[in-house]
């Protein structure tokens, strides 16, 4: 694989970009272009959403003529595959040989724990799109942001919703068997106990799984199953679900990349009346999201969803960073600084980070409805400034292990 490069050559910087404490247009210009690194899995079981943090992120850049701040912005883009040793091996291209002055992505959980240690080495700006729970928890880094979520933030709102809301009592789960898949199920698990229901049933599946009949066999009677899916697989395992006729029997809630805008635009009628979490929804009535949402839809003809939006905020966030600091993105340390400080408003809403570098915002409930047409995930309950730690005690979280397969344990378990 072999990293593209885009070169945008775009007009002047428009007006207000620059602020009194900036140096002028042509000295700023004179510096060269400000060199963005984008890490996405754009072949492979995730290439749907690496695609969409590609699209997401050129058309940030285009619509404000390829310059930041005064500066141009040369966009950098490498295929991981979603492969932890392929994302190490190209985040080292991209800072050593091409030199970037910043990264987004990457896209996957363990692709960001492969590469985590590496870029606190390189002192590399990071503004992250993927949700590895300990990069913001334990083992945060300086050079790291997360203007999304961690893998769990958005299932607790969904799991108390499911107790408190939808009077659940009892839940089968089924997820990816990597990180991302590991930590967002442990988080819904707690959060529903901790509101008074069971988790019956826990499976985990090959994040390349073909065929899910054999798992769908597993499945044990509850009042619903919770999808903590990515990429294609919760389609794939919905489509199967129905033919068993078990959709019928009981209701399907999913994780906030289980039914993605990316995913939903494959679906028909099955998926109508699901309920997910996410702290985005192309339907998310705000200035910012009112432009891009349509702006996407005409381009591309789908809705943008996770993917999609989390590169889109993190050009909003390096914009904001960049405008702070006078487009001086060589100065590291204070380039980061305006980046944990930036406070930009998004298309998910104002970004603020906690003192480990996470986002700390709204999360939505949201049921697939038809509109216009298509199908979208509209949004039908927010829990506001959601932390990355829900309402526990920070200090007695972080004495605990991270979120894994088997932590927390599962009490519930029906044999």
């Amino acid at each position: 694989m072999t990293i593209s490069r885009r070169q945008f050559v775009g007009g002047v910087a428009g007006s207000g970009i620059a602020s009194m404490a900036a140096p002028s247009l042509s000295s700023a210009q004179a510096a060269g272009p400000v060199r963005i690194g984008l890490l996405a899995a754009k072949t492979g079981p995730l290439a749907s959403g690496g695609i969409d943090m590609d699209l997401a992120l050129t058309m940030y850049l285009k619509e404000r003529d390829n310059t930041l701040a005064g500066r141009k912005v040369e966009l950098i883009v490498a295929d991981t595959a979603g492969v932890p040793a392929t994302a190490r091996t190209k985040a080292q291209e991209l800072i050593e040989k091409n030199n970037v002055h910043c990264l987004v992505g990457p896209l996957a959980a363990f692709e960001a724990l492969a590469i985590a240690d590496y870029l606190t080495e390189k002192e590399m700006p990071t503004v992250g799109v993927a949700a590895a729970e300990d990069m913001t928890q334990r083992h945060p880094s300086p050079w790291f942001v997360r203007p999304t979520s961690t893998s769990a933030q958005c299932a607790y709102p969904l799991a108390d919703y499911a107790a408190k809301d939808l009077k659940y009592k009892k839940i089968v789960t089924i997820a990816d068997d990597f990180a991302y898949g590991h930590e967002m199920w442990a988080g819904f698990q707690r959060g529903f106990e901790d509101a008074g229901g069971k988790i019956i049933q826990k499976i985990f599946t090959p994040l390349a799984t073909p065929d899910y009949g054999s798992y769908v066999a597993q499945v044990k009677g509850a009042d619903a199953i919770f999808l903590g899916t990515a990429g294609a697989n919760g389609f794939r395992f919905l489509r199967q679900f129905i033919e068993y006729g078990l959709k019928d029997k009981m209701a399907v809630i999913g994780g906030m990349t289980a039914l993605d805008e990316s995913v939903l635009r494959n679906m028909g009628d099955e998926a109508i009346g699901i309920v997910t979490t996410s702290w985005y929804s192309a339907e998310l009535d705000n200035t910012p999201n009112r432009k891009f949402a349509p702006a996407f839809r005409a381009q591309f003809k789908y809705d943008p969803g996770f993917y999609a939006a989390g590169t889109y905020v993190a050009g909003a966030v390096l914009e904001a960073a960049l405008k702070a600091t006078g487009g001086k993105v060589e100065d590291k340390k204070a380039f980061m600084a305006a980046i944990r400080g930036s406070n930009a408003d998004t298309v998910r809403g104002v970004v603020k980070f906690d003192e480990f570098g996470n986002a700390v915002g709204d999360v939505y409930i949201r049921k697939v409805t038809r509109k216009e047409g298509r199908l979208v995930n509209s949004v039908i309950k927010t829990y506001p400034n959601v932390s990355q730690f829900w309402t526990y005690d920070k200090a007695e979280f972080l004495k605990n292990p991270v979120y894994s397969r088997d932590y927390p344990p599962a009490k519930n378990l029906e044999q």
